[in-house]
């Protein structure tokens, strides 16, 4: 997907994690501190283009492309369904950490799903092949930073 230059949006959902992820998106190009913000608005890919109200409050979350993503990565998803749902309703691949605790008609909306035990050293490995990845593509295509921060769409803790 990276090689089509597509926009991905990154959701954290363990407070532990947040060191990793941050790591993780400074080295490919995509941290923000404007884009680490919290998934605290229900809807948020899906009415996009809803009522008033709800385009001020994107308008304090910004983050970059209006667009939605192609791909949304979430970090061990049985916590935050409802980025799950949005992102099915938008057709939009997702990349889910998955625990075996997951809900079936959860786990069947995920288009790639990764089963794992949620711990930090395996969420590590993960966040350091998707930094491995990007950075490889990053070197085959010639691309500078700015074409890379316009490829992440944002990063987002879910926590509870």
């Amino acid at each position: 997907m990276d090689e089509n230059k597509a926009r991905f949006m990154f959701v954290n959902t363990n407070s532990l994690w947040d060191e990793i992820v941050e790591q993780m998106t400074k080295k490919i190009g995509c941290y923000s501190p404007s884009m680490n913000t919290l998934w605290r608005t229900g809807g948020f890919l899906t009415n996009s283009h809803s009522p008033k109200k709800f385009r001020s409050r994107r308008k304090k979350i910004v983050f970059g492309q209006t667009q939605p993503p192609d791909c949304l990565v979430v970090f061990v998803s049985e916590r935050k369904s409802s980025v799950i749902l949005e992102a099915h309703r938008l057709q939009i691949l997702i990349v889910s950490l998955v625990d075996s605790d997951m809900p079936i008609e959860y786990y069947n909306k995920i288009t790639y799903s990764i089963p794992c035990n949620s711990s930090v050293q395996f969420v590590y490995l993960f966040c350091n092949l998707i930094t491995k990845t990007f950075m490889l593509q990053q070197k085959k295509s010639g691309a500078d930073s700015a074409e890379i921060e316009t490829r992440c769409v944002g990063v987002f803790g879910a926590h509870q």
